[in-house]
Order: C-alpha cells, then sequence, then structure tokens
C-alpha cells in the first residue's frame, strides 16, 4: 500500500507539472526569471510552508 501511494504521488506530480508546461509556459518562464531576485531564506521559507501544507493535507485525508 506504502509502495502504491508513492507511485500514486508521484503520477499527480508529473500530472501537474506537465499541466502546468502545457497550459502556461509563458508563466513559468516569466517566474524563472523571477526566482533570483527573491532571498534565498524567503524561498526556504515558502518551500518549507508548501512542506508543512502538504503533510497537513495528507494527514487530513489518510487521518
Amino acid at each position: 500500500m506504502l509502495m502504491q501511494d508513492i507511485l500514486l504521488g508521484l503520477a499527480f506530480y508529473l500530472i501537474i507539472e506537465g499541466l502546468v508546461y502545457a497550459l502556461a509556459p509563458s508563466f513559468l518562464i516569466s517566474m524563472a526569471r523571477l526566482l533570483p531576485s527573491f532571498s534565498e531564506g524567503a524561498l526556504r521559507i515558502t518551500g518549507l510552508i508548501a512542506v508543512a501544507l502538504g503533510v497537513g493535507l495528507v494527514w487530513l485525508i489518510r487521518g
């Protein structure tokens, strides 16, 4: 069951990433140009918040 969940998560990640590249490539390029203007600390905090939200969602769904 755990391996199936991991593979399912990877599949959803690939679907979402593929949709971003397919549907909004210019947005992705502009975001990539913006990234160097953010400090490393701000990017790290944003990443940690995203991880915490993801873990919280998994916890709520899988309970």
